[in-house]
Formats: structure tokens, C-alpha cells, sequence
């Protein structure tokens, strides 16, 4: 029986993310954070990061070789614990829209959950964005350009970049679930993404600078 599309997708995936293992992909998402944020007036309001409950962050979400449409990203989510944030656990992005993609081969995309209703449905097992939670392009610039009606409604703001191009992006049809094998790999045991942001687990050092950026970003020490 020949492969699915699904399943050649998922081959190709492999593939491409075979050789990136997960402590360089938190390199790569600390990366983009400093890159998004390195002009001000361009890039996520620091005031909506503050407020935001969860971080979502993947790095270049790859177009699948020989896959018409097919996407697929490796990142992480990370969630408000106390007045600074969670240890990262790995999220896999698949499918969906994603922005400036004519020509495109990757794309960076950021995701900030704005309320619990959004975190409860961010940490199941799998979800759909625009089915499953309300998500909105999110606003770019300095403070001033956060008070907008996607702020108050929306579940869920999302960006994306691509070849230096950074705006707003509503990600529809974008399947969100845990990567079981990258939160072996970082926790050295089976764990839930939700165990992993809500719980007391030990940042990776790989992580350290995401998170210091992230409590930079925020303002939350």
C-alpha cells in the first residue's frame, strides 16, 4: 500500500530535523526571540509578552519536500510559573497556514497564549488552531499598538517571519501536540508537556538563554 501524504510528510520531517538535535533547536529559538525583538518598533509588544500566559516558539516550520502544502516545525512551549517562566517542552507543529510563503522554504513562528482558557487547550495532547481555540494575527510594534480587539478576544496571537519579513499571522488549521521523544531527550523521562510547564522540573542548560530572554522580554524575573 503506497504512503499517505501524511506519511511521506512525516518521513520527510524526519529527515530534515534528524541532524538539528533538540539543544540546538533551543538555540535556534532563543535566536529567533533576540532576532523578533532586536527593533522595537517591529517587533511583539513587550507588553503582550508580559501578559501572556504560554510562549510558543518554532523555529524555520519546514515546507515538506515533494509534499504539496505540507508543514512541519520542532519548538517549544514554555508557560508563566510563579513571576518567571517554566522549563521548555517540545511541540510539534504541523499543517496550517502559515504566511509569506510563496517561495518560501521556512518560517518562524511565535505564538503567545493569552488566557487559561488557552492553556488549557495549548497542553492537551492535540489540538487545532482556529477549530479548537480562537487565534488572531497579533499586533507589531511598541506598547501602544497591543490594545487591540485580537488582544481582548482572541485566545491565542500569532506571528511569523520569513526572509526578514515579521508580522502578524492568524495560523489557521495549525495542529499543535507534544514531542514525546525531544521531552526524553531533554528530562531523561517520559514526560506531558503539561507535567513539564506546570510542574517543578529543572530547566535544561540549553535553555537558559531563552528563558533569560524571555524574562527580559517580560519583565518577570
Amino acid at each position: 500500500m503506497p504512503p499517505t501524504r501524511l506519511g511521506m510528510l512525516l518521513l520527510t520531517a524526519g529527515l530534515l530535523y534528524a541532524a538539528s538535535g533538540v539543544e540546538e533547536r533551543l538555540g535556534d529559538a532563543a535566536d529567533v526571540l533576540t532576532d523578533i525583538m532586536a527593533a522595537p518598533d517591529k517587533g511583539i509588544p513587550r507588553d503582550l509578552i508580559g501578559k501572556a500566559e504560554c510562549i510558543v516558539i518554532v523555529p524555520g516550520v519546514k515546507k515538506g519536500a515533494f509534499i504539496f502544502g505540507g508543514k512541519y516545525g520542532k519548538g517549544f512551549t514554555l508557560c508563566r510559573k510563579g513571576s518567571g517562566w517554566s522549563a521548555p517542552a517540545a511541540t510539534r507543529v504541523e499543517g496550517g497556514s502559515f504566511g509569506f510563503q510563496i517561495g518560501v522554504s521556512e518560517t518562524d513562528v511565535v505564538m503567545l497564549v493569552m488566557n487559561d482558557s488557552g492553556v488549557k487547550k495549548l497542553l492537551q495532547s492535540k489540538f487545532t488552531l482556529g477549530a479548537d481555540a480562537a487565534v488572531a494575527a497579533g499586533p507589531v510594534g511598541r506598547t501602544s499598538s497591543a490594545e487591540t480587539d485580537a488582544q481582548l478576544h482572541a485566545e491565542i496571537l500569532s506571528w511569523s517571519r520569513a526572509r526578514g519579513l515579521f508580522a502578524g499571522v492568524a495560523l489557521q488549521g495549525a495542529t499543535l501536540r507534544p514531542d514525546d521523544d525531544w521531552n526524553q531527550d531533554l528530562y531523561g523521562k517520559a514526560l506531558t508537556n503539561r507535567e513539564i510547564v506546570t510542574g517543578n522540573n529543572k530547566p535544561p542548560a540549553a535553555a537558559n538563554k531563552l528563558i533569560g530572554l524571555l524574562r527580559k522580554y517580560s519583565g518577570r524575573k
